[in-house]
C-alpha cells in the first residue's frame, strides 16, 4: 500500500465543512477517525442528514467524476482523514484487483443503506425509526471493532437525529424517551449503550442484511496480500 502512503492526511473540527456543495471535487477521503455526514442545507436553514461516514469509509470515492458536489460533506466530531488522488486509486486498482471489487461492494452497501433510510422516513413511525438507526450504528461500527461490549460512541445531538430522521427535536425527545423507559437503550457521556440487541431490532424491525457484512466478497478481499 505503498500508493497510500504519500496522500495528504487532513484534520477538521467538529461541525466544520469538509467540501461543500458547488465544490469542485478532486479526490476521494478515507475516514481514518471521527464520524462525518453528509448533508443537504435548504435556504431557510433546513437541514437534511443524508448519510453518516463512519472510521473506515471511503466517502463518495467515484464523486471526482463530477463538476461539482450536490451536497456537503461535514464533520460531525472532529475528523483525520486521508486524501486519495484518481491516480493513486488507479495504481492502487491495478495492482490489487481485489480493492476495484471492494470499491463495488462499497457502492452497491451504500445504495442499499440509502434505500434503507428511504423507507426508514417513508413507513417507519417515530420510535422505529430511531431504533433502526442506533441498530445500523451499532452493526457498522461493531464491524470496525469500535464497540465496547454492548455500547458504543454517540455524538448525535437531538437535532442531529432529527436531520437524520425527518423528525422534529420534539419527536426525537419523545421517542428516546420511549426507548429508555423500555429499557432499550440508554445513551450517557455520549455513549449508547444497547441492553438487549435483538429486542431493540424488534422494535425498530430491523434487519442487517442491507449492509452486506458477510459477503463473500469481502472475506476474500480481507485474505488477498
Amino acid at each position: 500500500m505503498s500508493t497510500l502512503a504519500s496522500n495528504r492526511v487532513c484534520h477538521y473540527g467538529a461541525h466544520e465543512d469538509i467540501i461543500r456543495e458547488g465544490d469542485r471535487p478532486h479526490v476521494m477521503r478515507l475516514i481514518l477517525s471521527g464520524w462525518a455526514y453528509r448533508y443537504k442545507q435548504l435556504y431557510d436553514g433546513r437541514r437534511q442528514i443524508l448519510a453518516l461516514c463512519l472510521p473506515g469509509n471511503l466517502c463518495d470515492h467515484n464523486v471526482f467524476i463530477l463538476r461539482e458536489m450536490d451536497h456537503t460533506l461535514g464533520a460531525l466530531t472532529p475528523v483525520t482523514l486521508t486524501e486519495i488522488t484518481p491516480a493513486a486509486l488507479h495504481a492502487l486498482t491495478l495492482a490489487h484487483p481485489c480493492i476495484a471489487q471492494a470499491l463495488w461492494w462499497e457502492t452497491l452497501v451504500n445504495v442499499a443503506t440509502q434505500r434503507e433510510w428511504t423507507t426508514n422516513m417513508g413507513c417507519r413511525y417515530a420510535v422505529e425509526r430511531l431504533a433502526h438507526l442506533f441498530c445500523e450504528i451499532f452493526y457498522r461500527l461493531r464491524s470496525v471493532g469500535l464497540i465496547e461490549d454492548t455500547s458504543c460512541p454517540m455524538p448525535l445531538t437531538q437535532s442531529d437525529l432529527a436531520d437524520t430522521t425527518g423528525m422534529t427535536t420534539v419527536h426525537v425527545n419523545r421517542s428516546l424517551q420511549e426507548l429508555r423507559t423500555k429499557r432499550l437503550i440508554t445513551i450517557k457521556h455520549r455513549r449508547l449503550t444497547i441492553p438487549d440487541l435483538a429486542a431493540l431490532e424488534r422494535r425498530a424491525l430491523f434487519s442487517p442484511s442491507y449492509l452486506h457484512l458477510n459477503h463473500t466478497g469481502q472475506r476474500r478481499d480481507t485474505k488477498e496480500g
